[in-house]
């Protein structure tokens, strides 16, 4: 992320936070830069959130924020919904801070998700400032998730695993992964 960008997304994520309920708990703020880093790049579509489930998130997170790029009010099918679907099934069942029915907890189930058929590491596609991000999110989210990445994996890679070894398939990358700068290294040609 450049400079400029980042400079931007760091406006949005305090605008968001300025208009928060709980200004310092630990989801509110992981979701202002979440959403922080899609308002600044224009990008809310890559959410993956329906308006609804945003506007839903945002009474709850951020009752006063008012955003000013549309959504649309459904996600258009992607040829990559299944994988979508079943990630996000997989992550609520590993989530332990907020109860897998807590409609944040399907949020978040949804963005990273979603950010998995972006072609970029994982927290450039959330708009994150780097892997230890990450790494905290599903820590707090998903920790015996995490506990099993055991090599170190990078977190794409790892979730496509977890997700293909919980389906009964043999492991392969995410939708986004072949675009990315370091697939070859993720997975070297045999």
């Amino acid at each position: 992320m450049t400079t400029g960008s980042s400079d931007k997304r760091d406006a949005e994520v305090v605008r968001l936070l300025d208009q928060a309920l709980h200004r310092d708990a630990a989801d509110t703020v992981m979701f202002a830069r979440l959403i922080g880093a899609k308002l600044a790049g224009g990008q809310l579509l890559h959410l993956g959130l329906t308006r609804g489930a945003l506007d839903a998130m945002l009474s709850r997170q951020f009752p006063h924020a008012a955003l000013r790029h549309a959504v649309p009010e459904r996600i258009a099918a992607s040829e990559h919904q299944a994988f979508v679907d079943a990630m996000r099934a997989t992550l609520l069942q590993h989530e332990s801070s907020l109860a897998a029915a807590d409609l944040d907890a399907q949020c978040l189930a949804t963005i990273l998700a979603t950010a998995c058929l972006r072609p970029d590491h994982l927290w450039r596609d959330l708009g994150l400032d780097g892997r230890d991000d990450v790494t905290a999110i599903l820590t707090r989210h998903y920790p015996r998730l995490v506990a099993r990445n055991t090599d170190g994996m990078r977190w794409k890679k790892f979730l496509a695993r977890e997700l293909a070894l919980a389906e009964g398939r043999a492991p392969a990358p995410a939708p986004g992964c072949p675009g990315c700068e370091d697939y070859g290294f993720c997975y070297p040609p045999r």
